[in-house]
């Protein structure tokens, strides 16, 4: 696969007629007119403000301190520097010890955080009889092997990417990562020399490797390819790609013989029609792995954020961790799960459905955002990390796969009712780091990668105090004492924080909300879009609208659909303030500020060994000619800063002025339109002829508007 190239993308059309806008985001590719990206996309339960009512009367749910997140510190270290680009075999592979091709640059800032040095982990891998502990460090760029006695470090692999994932092959002499860049690689080690021995190109954003029983085969999700990856590992070359849903991000073999592979999608896939009647949620697809057929198992209405998937040792059943969002109703009020809940959901992996639903949040503490997923080699226990709340969840998997376990789904707006439902099937543990994400267990241990701290947690399961018999809506805070259960690793230096690493950690905890129900990045996950449609109350009641990606936002004021906000500082202080329920505090505010000014946008999958396709350059050309696109979305930024008015009417029967969104990273931000009403790019011009308004525009074929859509989609 060829080397993509950013800057390929941006060859000179026309001279930008606007004065050149002070835009560090873009000094990559300033004063070069090209690309874009588009965005935008329920209807109300007018019975809303009763439930609220009612909420008041049976209880004071409304109430809750917020707990203080910590405080960051100051820089430290430097960047490494960027290799030049390896030699390929034609196969793909690399050559020898040759290095990536592409940096993917996300979330690296070109300012003072430049000189930021974090190791960040994410991903854990251990062999249950194995002497090593193996930690992917994706700010670090290395995976370090500790010593599971010890918990010292033995040796540590470099990279030049980011690591996404791990996965050691049954015997233990193999460790695959991935790291995921718009050219990712599959780096092969040979564990007992602790050495590279060969790298393999793949998709854009690979992540999530899975070797098969017999260690002949890996598979690997290429999540903006929306693909996954089948890969020989005899001939260390990828045998097929198979599509999958929206942003496949975790995988796990299921069945008796491990038969099929389970992977789950991030985000819902559809449009979101304006008075929607439908049903949205992400999907787990069922690959089976002979004909690579592909089925789907999809998740509750309301579904995404999918980032955790276990299954239990027999292949019976499976569990996904993910959000439930109750977005059709306007969120007044974030108590009870009103908004969103966090939940695990049991799939029956024979019949291939999901069989229930299980809620995770307790009455006054709830477990915001949880990631990795793993069950216990003695299939008795299922762990999940709650990176917003830095804790590990621990449930009963014999409570969770019986008739009983659908008396714990959550009920929008009334969760959790515990009293009514008795003791919960899990406990929650507190971890001493934060932002637990990727899980291993080994032995009676389990490790949590802690990104924000640079440490690994190892509780100890065996030694835990007895699970505690109060009632269910203190579940959080255990009588018995854990201490001695759980220790922590320091991989490194303790990192020092930036105001950009602060602003980072605060977007996504939960602390910041009140209750723990959410986080920024419930709603906005790596600052991008949840897929699905919010009727916020900063510009009334019953105007529903997609969820926008803060890419840019501080570049492009004014911020929120309507442009009810005058500048993203502020829309970041009111969303503190009336999404998360919470008073803002000025020095959390200008460090999330810091962090979503870092975000960089990705280069598209859309592009052909990092250039237009033939169809992106001719629609190139109709951007900036006949469809007359420019006129509202020039470039660089691709928005004219101001608003226009609807080209429909919403549900009060009113056209409002819509604020201009840039078309960058467009291709991430599906469905299309404020309301999202439309699944895809090609849809809002062909179907809904947007922006199509001169004689010119009017006259343009089906054909050369999928070209058009086709460059939209490549920038």
């Amino acid at each position: 696969m060829p080397a993509l190239r950013w800057n390929d993308l941006h060859e000179s059309t026309e001279n930008e007629k606007r004065p050149a806008r002070a835009n560090h985001a873009f000094a990559r590719f300033a004063a070069i007119p090209a690309g874009s990206r588009d965005v935008r996309t329920c209807s109300i339960r007018r019975f809303a403000l009763l439930a609220v009512a009612a909420g008041a009367l049976l209880g004071g749910w409304l109430a809750v301190a917020v707990t203080d997140s910590p405080a960051g510190g100051a820089d430290a270290g430097s960047a490494a520097a960027v290799e030049p680009p390896p030699a390929c075999n034609a196969d793909g592979r690399l050559n020898g010890s040759a290095r990536p091709t592409l940096r993917s640059g996300e979330n690296k800032p070109q300012s003072a955080s430049d000189d930021e040095r974090y190791l960040g982990p994410v991903a854990v891998a251990a062999a249950p009889n194995g002497p090593s502990v193996f930690v992917a460090n994706a700010d670090g760029r290395n995976v370090i092997e500790l010593d599971r006695a010890s918990g010292k470090p033995v040796r540590t692999i470099d990279l030049v990417e980011p690591p996404s994932g791990l996965a050691l092959a049954p015997d233990g002499s193999l460790l695959l990562i991935t790291c995921a860049a718009p050219q990712s690689e599959l780096v092969f080690v040979d564990v007992r020399r602790g050495r590279i021995v060969d790298r393999l190109l793949l998709g854009f954003g690979a992540c999530a490797p899975v070797i098969s029983p017999d260690g002949s085969t890996a598979y690997v999700c290429c999540r903006f390819d929306n693909q996954v990856a089948v890969v020989d590992l005899a001939a260390r070359k990828v045998a097929a790609t198979i599509n999958v849903a929206r942003e496949p991000i975790v995988a796990a073999l299921a069945g008796p013989n491990r038969e099929v592979l389970l992977v789950g999608n991030h985000l819902p896939k559809g449009r979101i029609e304006p008075l929607f009647r439908g049903d949205l949620a992400s999907v787990v697809s069922v690959i089976d792995r002979r004909s690579l057929r592909v089925e789907e198992i999809r998740l509750p209405h309301g579904s995404n954020g999918v980032r955790g998937l276990a299954v239990t040792p027999d292949g019976r059943y499976a569990f996904v961790a993910h959000l439930l969002s109750n977005f059709e109703m306007t969120p007044i009020r974030v108590d009870g799960g009103w908004i969103n809940t966090n939940v695990v959901s049991v799939i029956d992996t024979a019949a291939r459905k999901r069989v229930s639903t299980v809620g995770l949040d307790t009455f006054f503490a709830a477990a915001g955002n949880p990631a990795e997923a793993l069950v216990t080699p003695d299939g008795r226990t299922l762990c999940v990390s709650l990176s917003g709340v830095h804790q590990l969840c621990l449930l009963d998997v014999e409570t969770l796969v019986n008739d009983r376990s659908n008396i714990w789904t959550p009920m929008m707006g009334v969760w959790p009712i515990y009293p009514a439902l008795g003791s919960m099937p899990w406990r929650r543990v507190k971890l001493p780091g934060l932002g637990p994400r990727g899980l291993a267990v080994a032995g009676n241990r389990v490790y949590a990668a802690e990104y924000f701290t640079d440490t690994l947690a190892v509780v100890d399961l065996a030694r835990l105090a007895p699970a505690d018999e109060t009632p269910p809506y203190s579940a959080v805070n255990q009588r018995g004492d854990d201490s001695t259960a759980v220790s922590s690793l320091a991989l490194g230096p303790p990192p020092k924080w930036t105001a950009r690493r602060r602003g980072e950690q605060l977007f996504h905890d939960a602390f910041l909300c009140a209750q723990q129900w959410q986080s920024c990045a419930s709603c906005h996950p790596e600052g991008r879009v949840d897929g699905l449609n919010w009727d916020l109350l900063n510009d009334g009641e019953g105007n529903p609208k997609n969820t926008k990606s803060m890419l840019l936002s501080h570049e492009t004021p004014p911020a929120m659909a309507e442009g009810v906000r005058m500048s993203a500082e502020e829309a970041v202080r009111s969303g503190i303030k009336h999404v998360l329920f919470s008073e803002p505090k000025e020095e959390d505010a200008e460090a999330i500020d810091e962090y979503l000014k870092s975000l960089r946008p990705l280069p598209s999958p859309h592009l052909v060994g990092g250039r237009l396709s033939p169809a992106a350059q001719r629609g190139k050309e109709l951007f900036f000619g006949a469809a007359g696109c420019a006129v509202c979305h020039p470039a660089p930024e691709y928005t004219d800063l101001q608003s226009h008015e609807s080209d429909w009417p919403d549900e009060q029967g009113r056209r409002p002025r819509l604020d201009t969104p840039t078309l960058i990273e467009a291709w991430r931000t599906a469905p299309y339109m404020h309301d999202g009403r439309y699944e895809t790019i090609a849809e809002a011009l062909i179907l809904g002829r947007h922006g199509l308004r001169t004689p010119a525009a009017k006259r343009l074929t089906e054909e050369q508007l999928r070209d058009l859509a086709a460059f939209v989609l490549s920038l």
